[in-house]
């Protein structure tokens, strides 16, 4: 590391991260060349760092994967939670080798390349990790140049200019446009299921209708499935596939969505999905929106995000962590009967517990710091979960979330 004002380059470094301190880690740049500045923040899980780069709730970070093996099983169409890559790069210790997974269809250099996104390898994670958690997640600037050569005063600039994601509302730049959800969950050698694509009769290549309608009766069975209207905060995929294995019909629609917008397609419940950013800033247009769903007694199902927003909604607080869960082995202990669930968590902003009004109630608690994990609004049907229970280890763990969700709307 480095903080001189005329920075030293290793010999073969490639890649830089440069901290808002001026602080210089350099290492072997891979993917796509350039640079870009964020919040550099660290996620521990040891499986599915495709799925971890394309969820949108990284928008605005830099991931430093504390496995020390991250692209060696190369990326595939299907690992994915959203159409593009939105974290902005990441950090590993190994050098990305070849595809070493016979679901790989390219490597995991070449696909960061295609989707603009900056690796770097080589950096002790341990240490940056440590860094991360004592100091908190600091802001910076990830570099690759292939011949070594970097604007320090730039780049050193860039990272000390940026604002950081207190009081950033991402969400608005990641949230998708209104859509008919329709894929089921994934099974090896078959990929997603897809139980209906629209409500006009459609057959498949294998002579089959794929419509609700036609299907008749199970999961294609329209007239048999609640329709659960989903905001896109920026969603992960998964939520929503989970949400159609529970038994839903779901409707996607933007942040920005009002209440007329969500009350005219007669929902039987409404989702508030994850995101980026700060919950405050997305709370401007997003809380009273939940506010008028709860005074209509909607019944209400939030994740990460729409945890906040719902904690917001009813009266509560969020506050900045200073560094964050994240990663795939956090265990979170279930209030009502002491379970514990291994969960998958990614955020940067929690709940405030002390500014909860009496009229939520708490229902889950991190068994690492505390920190509150889940409430309920007391008289009503909404509760949200400040975990993933879609993602890997939470379908196991988790699912019955979904299932108690969908299952209370029929």
């Amino acid at each position: 590391m480095s903080k001189s004002s005329s920075t030293y380059v290793p010999n073969g470094a490639t890649g830089v991260l440069v901290l808002a301190d001026g602080t210089c880690i350099f290492g072997r740049g891979f993917g796509a060349v350039g640079d870009a500045v964020g919040e550099v923040c660290f996620n521990t899980s040891i499986t599915g760092y495709q799925e971890i780069m394309t969820d949108p709730s990284y928008a605005g970070q830099i991931i430093t994967f504390t496995f020390p093996h991250i692209g060696n099983v190369g990326t595939n169409a299907d690992d994915v939670e959203a159409d593009l890559p939105h974290a902005l790069g990441c950090i590993v210790r190994e050098d990305v080798t070849a595809p070493s997974n016979f679901r790989s269809t390219q490597s995991f250099d070449a696909w960061m390349k295609l989707h603009g996104r900056i690796g770097i390898s080589g950096i002790d994670t341990r240490a940056l990790t440590r860094r991360i958690r004592e100091a908190g997640a600091p802001n910076g600037v990830i570099a690759h140049d292939p011949s070594g050569k970097f604007d320090f005063r730039v780049l050193k600039a860039k990272a000390k200019a940026w604002p950081g994601l207190e009081g950033m509302d991402l969400a608005i730049k990641v949230t998708g446009e209104r859509r008919e959800w329709t894929g089921g969950a994934w099974s090896l050698g078959d990929g997603y299921e897809t139980p209906f694509v629209s409500s006009a009769v459609e057959t498949s290549a294998h002579g089959l209708s794929t419509s609700l309608e036609a299907n008749g009766s199970g999961i294609g069975d329209a007239a048999a499935r609640p329709h659960v209207v989903a905001i896109d905060y920026g969603a992960k995929n998964n939520i929503f596939r989970n949400l159609v294995k529970a038994g839903a019909q779901v409707t996607v629609l933007p942040a920005t969505a009002s209440y007329d917008e969500i009350m005219a397609l007669k929902p039987a419940g409404v989702f508030l999905s994850n995101g980026p950013g700060d919950p405050a800033a997305t709370g401007d247009y997003a809380v009273p929106v939940i506010r008028a769903l709860l005074d209509a007694d909607m019944p209400i199902f939030g994740i990460c995000l729409g945890h906040q927003m719902l904690a917001v909604a009813a009266g509560g607080k969020t506050v900045k962590m200073h560094q964050g869960h994240r990663g795939a082995n956090h265990p979170v202990k279930r209030l009502s009967d002491g379970a514990v669930e291994i969960t998958s968590m990614n955020h940067g902003f929690a709940v405030d517990a002390d500014t909860l009004p009496n009229s939520v109630r708490a229902t889950h608690v991190s068994l690492f710091d505390g920190s509150n994990c889940g409430i309920e609004i007391v008289g009503a049907n909404a509760f949200s979960v400040q975990y993933h229970p879609e993602a890997s280890p939470g379908p196991q763990d988790s699912f019955y979330l979904f299932e108690r969700f969908v299952g209370g709307l029929r």
